[in-house]
């Protein structure tokens, strides 16, 4: 799970500013408390692309339920999806991979590695497994009870 803290401030017209201070690129908006996780969260991923896109890092999220339960902070919780290929992303650059050399090692077309790292097309989560054995990583996943 990938959380990422934001700053949410009362604008002039009522509506709500949202921002991410990981991200100093994400402005947006939201018409109350209710709309601020979802705003948040497509403002982020877009910033993620484009960050991915330009070969750029990502800051590091924050990963534990209790922050986000921390009193008068806002937190948005990333995607299932968005997580994986962030995370896929960080381990591919933290091992030095170029995206060609990870497409060789799994014998696929290179198009289809460059699709793993879009956060708007719907990979397999199996292809994305795959990619994380090939950087030597391997994924769990945990199912938690709603508090």
């Amino acid at each position: 799970m990938m959380l990422y803290m934001l700053n949410v401030t009362k604008d002039d017209d009522g509506s709500l500013l949202v921002t991410c201070p990981a991200f100093p690129e994400v402005t947006t908006f939201a018409e109350d408390v209710a709309h601020v996780p979802l705003r948040a969260a497509a403002a982020i991923e877009e910033a993620m692309a484009a960050r991915i896109h330009d070969g750029d890092d990502l800051p590091p999220a924050g990963t534990d339920e209790k922050f986000r339960r921390a009193k008068g902070r806002y937190w948005v919780k990333l995607s299932t999806m968005t997580t994986l290929k962030a995370l896929l992303y960080m381990a591919l650059r933290e091992s030095g991979v170029t995206r060609a050399a990870l497409a060789r090692q799994l014998h696929w077309h290179r198009e289809q590695v460059d699709r793993l790292f879009r956060l708007d097309h719907a990979s397999k989560v199996d292809q994305l497994e795959a990619a994380f054995g090939a950087l030597h990583r391997s994924v769990d996943v945990r199912v938690h009870e709603m508090a």
